[in-house]
């Protein structure tokens, strides 16, 4: 993790350039525009990045061509090509800018840096561009709707990147100022990226997809066109994507075609549900497992449990596949925490039972058990789910990076010697107890505990102590 504020840094670089080199930076512009301007982000797709560079992964692609990567861009289908011109940590520049928009003159092109005045957008403009990126959180709302004006005067776009809930509000006063005169102009991107330590999390654009409305545009983030399916599955209108598109310009047409293919369903909306609730309250969220009787669902619910779990495995002891679950069924439409089905395999009358309840909205998520990434079902894929890696020693950091790269914005870890991959989201389980939960939250400060055992007596599996569980909320909030 890094200390400073890289993208402080990277701002008073950049006024001091201004300053010594001019807002050309040296650079020969156009005295006019000569291509026409194209609409940029009219329909959903994918943004493709010209990227050399960047803070967080050193180089990247050095050597790239931008015009005959622009081309490649163009020939696998982008929507957008967003061209990166700040020289010292992206190694872009306005020269790259110009050539890319004269060799693609019919795809919409973005000036992507670290904007900081109307005369660069000026610029920009003459290069040939057809949106610039406005940063929210290092513009002050006065300075930020004069740019989007100044976007609005010359008939280009204003792609508003945010990253929080008051960049959020920043962008929200501004579409609906002088009766919503620029909220045409203004197409919004959330960053799964912190720029000020570059750590990623999935879930922060859906934290904020409803709050923004409209068009938004998944940024960061995503390896894989698994990944991009996901993003389709919540229903963004758009992705920017950057390291694997400049590493393998010739492979984006996978990640183009898996996103454009992919429609808002089920998996998606309960996603952004579970990142609102994310952001919303204090952690740790807190999972009651192993329910197997109305009265323990009822008090876990009553006192103020995030999630509630039910297994349904073939062979566990606590399995309520059958009259187990159907004695609790009545109950669930008034339950507030979400429903978690667990689930070991991927075809068994308990998995189907999972997924008819989940398709019904009886189930919010199936808690995926024992299996890997590569041997669910895309049918599985497309309900709502997440997965538990458990390991006796310890969870290996490959295995939560594999489902990362896959899209997996969280995952249980289900370890009882409490050696924990590396995760800034940690969603911990494995011997947790009233008596070390304080410990562990204070140790590991997850996102997420999940308890089962730990709140039943001995000789006693499925059935929850009532002060157990009492004394479990007491040390966690």
């Amino acid at each position: 993790m890094h200390e400073k504020n890289i993208v402080a840094e990277i701002v008073e670089k950049r006024k001091k350039d201004i300053a010594s080199r001019g807002y050309n930076f040296g650079f020969a512009i156009p005295a006019k525009r000569t291509r026409p301007v194209n609409q940029f982000m009219g329909e959903k797709g994918v943004i493709l990045e010209i990227k050399r560079a960047s803070p967080s992964k050193g180089d990247i692609a050095p050597d790239l061509n931008s015009p005959e990567t622009a081309k490649k861009y163009r020939a696998n289908g982008a929507a957008a090509i967003s061209c990166l011109t700040e020289e010292n940590y992206f190694k872009g520049s306005l020269k790259d800018l110009i050539e890319v928009c004269n060799a693609v003159p019919d795809v919409a092109v973005l000036r992507k840096d670290f904007l900081i005045d109307e005369e660069e957008i000026e610029i920009a403009y003459r290069c040939g561009a057809d949106a610039v990126l406005l940063i929210s959180g290092i513009l002050t709302f006065e300075k930020m709707l004069s740019m989007v004006k100044k976007c609005a005067s010359l008939g280009i776009r204003a792609f508003v990147e945010v990253r929080t809930n008051e960049d959020a509000e920043k962008v929200l006063r501004i579409k609906n100022a002088e009766d919503k005169k620029y909220a045409d102009t203004i197409v919004c991107g959330v960053n799964s990226r912190n720029l000020r330590d570059f750590s990623i999390d999935l879930l922060v654009p859906a934290m904020l997809k409803e709050k923004l409305g409209g068009k938004v545009i998944f940024e960061s983030g995503i390896e894989t066109a698994e990944a991009a399916k996901k993003i389709g599955f919540m229903g963004f209108s758009g992705i920017l994507l950057g390291e694997f598109a400049a590493r393998n310009p010739s492979k984006a047409g996978e990640f183009v075609k898996a996103f454009k293919e992919s429609d808002e369903n089920l998996y998606g909306k309960n996603l952004i549900r579970l990142a609102e609730k994310i952001s919303s309250k204090k952690a740790p969220l807190i999972k009651i497992c192993g329910i197997t009787r109305k009265e323990d669902l009822l008090l876990a619910d009553s006192l103020g449990a995030d999630f509630v779990g039910f297994i349904f495995g073939n062979g566990f002891k606590r399995s309520v596949f059958g009259p187990r679950f159907d004695a609790m069924k009545d109950e669930l439409k008034n339950i507030k925490a979400f429903k978690v089905a667990v689930i070991t395999q991927t075809d068994s009358a308990e998995t189907r039972k999972a997924v008819e309840l989940a398709e019904q909205g009886l189930i919010d998520f199936l808690q995926i058990h024992a299996l890997s990434y590569e041997e669910l079902p895309d049918s599985l894929k497309k309900i709502p789910h997440y997965f538990a890696l458990t390991g006796k020693e310890s969870i290996p950091d490959k295995d939560t990076a594999a489902l990362v790269s896959f899209g997996e914005a969280r995952f249980l870890q289900d370890c009882r010697a409490h050696a924990y991959a590396e995760s800034s989201h940690l969603w911990l389980a494995g011997g947790v107890t009233p008596e070390n939960a304080g410990e562990l939250l204070e140790k590991f400060h997850p996102e997420l505990i999940d308890v089962s055992s730990g709140i039943e007596d001995e000789n006693q599996i499925g059935i929850k102590n009532p002060e157990k569980m009492k004394n479990l909320f007491k040390a966690l909030r």
